[in-house]
């Protein structure tokens, strides 16, 4: 036993003793901060250029002021793990959010029933009081099919729902009924229900029924009609106008061989009109899938400048928007803003029987024509309208378009064509507080040149290599001093 305690005062046994011990502490420690990070939701540090990993700066503005608790609940999110840490962001930046996770849905037959849900489905809703807002895996993410990149909608969803569970006084739409060419509830369906997804509240009006348009109207939506307005609606419209209401047009009068000279007058007093005819691209570049009526335009718009993602819609069977000159809108206080123009090589066609694909001596003009505008007519100094224009409601419906012999996509669906008429919708009622926030999640490949991949090697496997061996020979050089 005496021998044991001698060894145990040998120099190597108490600093391998005193090692080990340190070890221990330091395991002990990370284990510890680690635990106590989880505890305190410690924000990650983001380095990523478009901040990829961090709420932005919008979002901390709209949700510093909350006044009442809002809740994240998250049911059956543990797959998408990254759902759980982005959520807990919210809550590190304000303390009315809390954050509730629901990983085994079998046992709450209650969430199941209410939004008809599966064991595996997966949801986040988003809950303030007795007002709640559901958020699907669908919801959070796009396509920018110029750039063929996903979208990332998680940040825009989430905030959007928590901003509109704190609107009081959500804005009115009108979409005009009666004498529309198509079944609006059906052929716009998706653009509707994502009008009402984001804090509106949509109502169809019949103006023979009303007599007026309701006071409470933040934008008027007229779609392509089948026959003419008659004077009652045609000056209950104007009258609205000039009283400096908004209104978002959404039409394919174009293709409508009828007389409609009291729409016409609607029109007019924005200085603009739409002729019979369809507009053909020429450029292969400008078409989907080399069908020239089917045309491709780059938007641009002023206030679509926050969205981060270069904005093209496909128009389908498209119109030409057509101003008056520059004296006449100067006398109709009008001032326009082109959002969508056609190739320059495009033309009109209005032989619809045609077959051919090419510009033939029968068809019209050729040039580069208007299809979307966002327009303001001036009525006083204090008050003015602003209408907002495609000509193509049909790029805005749920028309099934084929994109394979076994894929389609609706017409809503191509390129940007929703996004740009939520975008518009928004405008018109000034919404201030909604957000776009769009970030492409696509990785980013670098390649090295030779010289900086011998440097990266070195430092790699050189350096440690160099030192391991410095240690050694020092090791080995104080042996043999002793």
């Amino acid at each position: 036993m005496k021998k044991f305690f001698e060894i145990l005062k040998n120099k190597w046994l108490i600093k391998g003793t005193s090692t080990l011990l340190l070890v221990l502490i330091i395991i002990a420690l990370y284990i510890g901060i680690n635990i106590l990070s989880e505890q305190v939701n410690i924000p990650d540090l983001d380095f990523t250029e478009k901040k990829l990993y961090s709420l932005s700066d919008e979002t901390k503005t709209k949700i510093k002021d909350l006044d009442e608790e809002i809740t994240i609940q998250l049911i059956n999110t543990s797959d998408y793990s990254y759902l759980t840490d982005y959520a807990k962001k919210y809550e590190a930046i304000s303390d009315k959010i809390k954050v509730e996770e629901i990983t085994d849905l079998s046992s709450r037959v209650d969430l199941k029933t209410k939004y008809n849900l599966e064991d595996t489905d997966m949801l986040i809703v988003v809950k303030k009081g007795d007002k709640e807002k559901t958020i699907s895996e669908y919801d959070l993410y796009t396509y920018d099919y110029s750039s063929g990149k996903q979208i990332d909608l998680t940040e825009e969803a989430i905030t959007n729902a928590i901003v509109e569970l704190s609107i009081e006084d959500k804005p009115k739409i009108y979409i005009l009924s009666g004498k529309t060419q198509y079944n609006t509830e059906q052929a716009l369906y998706s653009v509707i229900e994502d009008i009402e997804q984001e804090s509106n509240e949509v109502e169809y009006l019949d103006i023979l029924t009303t007599g007026s348009v309701p006071e409470d109207c933040d934008v008027l939506m007229i779609t392509t009609l089948s026959e003419d307005l008659n004077e009652l609606e045609r000056d209950k419209i104007l009258e609205y106008i000039r009283s400096g209401g908004n209104l978002m047009i959404l039409t394919s009068q174009n293709i409508i061989d009828v007389d409609m000279p009291n729409l016409d007058q609607v029109f007019a007093e924005y200085g603009f009109s739409i002729n019979y005819g369809v507009i053909f691209e020429q450029d292969t570049s400008k078409m989907l899938q080399n069908a020239p009526e089917f045309a491709i335009t780059d938007v641009n718009a002023s206030f679509m400048s926050d969205i981060d993602m270069s904005l093209k819609m496909c128009f389908v069977d498209a119109g030409k928007i057509e101003f008056v000159d520059d004296e006449k809108l100067e006398e109709l206080g009008v001032t326009y803003e082109a959002i969508a123009t056609t190739g320059e090589t495009s033309f009109i066609r209005t032989n619809f029987e045609s077959q051919s694909y090419t510009k033939t001596d029968e068809d019209g003009e050729e040039g580069s024509f208007i299809v979307g505008a966002d327009i303001t007519k001036k009525i006083s100094d204090d008050v003015s309208s602003e209408l907002i224009i495609y000509s193509s409601e049909v790029s805005a419906s749920n028309l099934q378009i084929p994109i394979s012999s076994q894929y389609y996509l609706y017409a809503v669906d191509l390129h940007n064509n929703k996004d740009i008429v939520l975008n518009s919708i928004s405008h018109l009622t000034e919404r201030k507080d909604t957000i776009t926030i769009r970030k492409d999640d696509e990785s980013e490949v670098y390649t090295v040149s030779e010289e900086e991949d011998l440097i990266i090697r070195m430092i790699i496997f050189t350096v440690p290599a160099v030192i391991i061996i410095i240690g050694i020979i020092v090791a080995i050089w104080r042996k043999r001093q002793k």
